[in-house]
């Protein structure tokens, strides 16, 4: 069977395809933060999804899923771990109690404050790797993010 589409629009792909690189880039860094966060039981997302939660005023569900690019399904499903944890917890808004906010326990406190150094010290062995500032990179795709 003779091929159809050139090998040249492959390599166009590989070198152009934003959409490739950015899901390269994130599996690669994702495998380097989830190793650094396995002693504290929690992967990258878990971390990222409870420090979206650590702010003064606990976010509604909604609020936290547009904040983190998940639909609300997917941040319901990421939630149940970490709430039979007891590292979150869901509760009914005293306002409006058809909308849920999403509180960090003392426990999930407890732990993002001690994962917090570990988080850091590979972001900087991270960043002391590029080729660019590491502002930069994180404003580009914030850039790209907004689109």
């Amino acid at each position: 069977m003779s091929a159809t589409l050139p090998f040249s629009v492959t390599q166009e792909v590989y070198g152009r395809c934003l959409c490739l690189s950015v899901h390269r880039a994130a599996r690669t860094l994702a495998r380097r933060f989830d190793a650094a966060l396995a002693p504290f039981g929690i992967s990258h997302g878990q971390y990222s999804l409870m420090m979206a939660l650590n702010r003064p005023d606990a976010p509604r569900l909604g609020d936290a899923a547009a904040f983190l690019a998940m639909d609300r399904t997917t941040l319901t499903a990421n939630l149940k771990p970490l709430e039979r944890r007891g590292l979150v917890a869901v509760a009914p808004d005293k306002d409006d109690r058809r909308s849920r906010r999403l509180y960090l326990t003392p426990a999930g406190h407890a732990l993002l404050q001690s994962a917090v150094p570990v988080w850091r010290a590979t972001h900087d062995e991270v960043d002391a790797g590029l080729a660019i500032s590491a502002p930069a990179l994180r404003s580009q795709l914030n850039l790209v993010a907004a689109l």
